[in-house]
């Protein structure tokens, strides 16, 4: 849609940004010529009268996108996981932004349950607050469920939120092409896509039947992992704009000086969120991607209680084992072995040199093993990692930025939490356990043993298969070789039998 509303809410924004500073720190970021930082401040003067001034106390592009709303907060938010695109200082003040708003009024939220969940709220819960949080999309409300007197969040979503940030999101999509027509240097930041990035993950969080599926996996993933807690998730009472979780009972984690009252060792916190992330991110592949104080609470029996699944991560086997091998090179000083996993994994081009590589990577870890304990992180050094690895040609993996931002917010809880908190110390027997189960014999045994029941599921189809592509392969006419279709299949079939002898093989060693 690119109709007067796109247009005029891209004046508004372009003269918000000039109102408040922001216009220069984005630039910036962009890495724009001089000249288009010259143009941008000339044409967005005559319309700096049409932009909000927003709270003066806040930085420039911080206080620009709050005075825009809801959506833009929300944007900028998605963005701070992205540093691949703003830059780190930019990212790292978008990092801050808090999206709470006014509350809307109970009986709006009452009437939104009702007509989600087919009752009146009353009939379902006994007791239902005021709101107790408010955000850009949603508000919490704390109540008891009728019929069985468990205390619960309700999550409920703000009326017409989804139309609102539907007009929004259609007029990011009209900035965006228009700023890669007008500014090709734009265009390596690729600046629609990084609109669609932000209206899929705005698009799940608008439908709270993602997040409370979100919520469910990782309660199942880690329901066995000691002192770590994930709220129940009441399903008949959730739906696209409602969520019902157990209540989170529990001493915030950013409050350090009620911790103490409350008897909880901080230092043994700080090592248990560090420990957990790392374990939720190498083990299950699904980690928690906003785990800030806000969305943790420790409970009366020192359990870290964790909420708010808005925003999750997920990488895939493959690359779960391949960073377990990088994050345990750098933790053995291995820089050799790190460079080799880069180009055994395609990260970097095969046609650099793996030794000048291996040297790069080596003034990467040096300087930090060299620190003091308190100093030490390992979101440094994936930053690090990550601006060496580019000038050696490896592309963006964005599933590995949002783990290293995750990192510096998870690194940031602990040491609030122990200050001297030695990072390597907490992270090696976590990789070190990947390592050994999922790098090495028993990996590949269960590897070949996956191999096999994909290809078990061929059973019935395969001697006839492979036999046809035998009898075809023997025939020298250029005319009869094995068709495409059957090509694969003689493959499997052989592949199948290569497989079996060698799970054979290993389990005789």
């Amino acid at each position: 849609m690119r109709g007067p509303h796109n247009i005029w809410r891209l004046v508004q924004t372009l003269a918000t940004f000039e109102r408040t500073g922001a216009n220069r720190f984005v630039l910036e970021a962009m890495e724009a010529p001089a000249s288009v930082r010259v143009a941008a401040r000339i044409l967005g003067w005559p319309f700096k009268w049409l932009g909000e001034k927003g709270d003066e106390s806040r930085p420039p592009v911080t206080r620009a996108l709050t005075a825009l709303g809801p959506a833009y907060i929300k944007f900028g938010q998605i963005l701070s996981t992205r540093p691949d695109v703003v830059g780190a200082d930019l990212a790292e003040q978008l990092r801050v932004l808090q999206d709470k708003l006014p509350p809307f009024p109970i009986e709006v939220a009452k009437a939104t349950v009702a007509e989600e969940l087919g009752q009146p709220a009353d009939a379902l819960f006994s007791e239902f607050s005021e709101p107790i949080a408010a955000a850009s999309i949603a508000q919490v409300h704390k109540a008891r469920i009728a019929a069985t007197g468990e205390q619960v969040a309700v999550k409920v979503l703000r009326p017409n939120v989804e139309r609102k940030f539907r007009k929004d999101i259609d007029a990011f999509y009209f900035a965006a092409s228009t700023i890669e027509i007008l500014a090709p240097f734009s265009r390596r930041l690729r600046p629609t896509d990084v609109i669609a990035h932000f209206d899929s993950v705005v698009t799940g969080e608008l439908d709270l039947r993602i997040e409370t599926s979100a919520a469910a996996e990782y309660a199942a993933n880690t329901e066995a992992d000691p002192g770590f807690q994930v709220p129940r998730v009441v399903w008949p009472l959730s739906g696209k704009r409602v969520l019902t979780l157990g209540w989170a009972e529990g001493v915030a984690l950013g409050d350090n000086a009620a911790l103490d009252a409350a008897g909880h060792d901080r230092r043994a916190l700080g090592e248990r969120v560090l420990s957990m992330f790392l374990r939720h991110a190498l083990r299950d592949g699904y980690f928690h991607a906003d785990m800030h104080q806000g969305n943790m609470k420790v409970a009366p029996n020192g359990d870290i209680l964790v909420f708010d699944f808005g925003i999750m991560g997920r990488i895939d086997e493959y690359t779960r084992r391949v960073y377990a091998e990088i994050l345990y090179g750098f933790i053995r000083r291995d820089y050799q072995r790190v460079a080799e996993v880069h180009f055994e994994a395609g990260y970097v081009p095969a046609d650099r040199d793996v030794d000048e590589f291996a040297q790069a990577l080596r003034s990467v870890g040096e300087p930090i093993f060299g620190m003091d304990a308190s100093h030490i992180s390992m979101a440094r050094l994936l930053a690090y990692l990550f601006e060496v690895t580019e000038r050696f040609g490896m592309a963006t993996r964005t599933e590995l930025i949002l783990l290293q931002r995750t990192m510096v917010v998870v690194e940031g809880v602990s040491r609030s939490l122990n200050p001297s908190i030695n990072i390597w110390e907490v992270a090696k027997p976590v990789v070190e356990e990947y390592i050994k189960e999922n790098i090495g014999p028993k990996a590949v045994v269960r590897d070949l043993l996956r191999t096999v029941q994909v290809l078990s599921r061929f059973g019935p189809r395969l001697p006839d298969m492979a036999e046809a592509a035998l009898i075809r392969s023997s025939n020298p006419a250029p005319e009869s070789d094995p068709p495409s279709a059957l090509k694969p299949a003689l493959w499997m079939g052989l592949g199948a039998g290569a497989a079996s002898a060698a799970i054979g093989l290993a389990l005789l060693i």
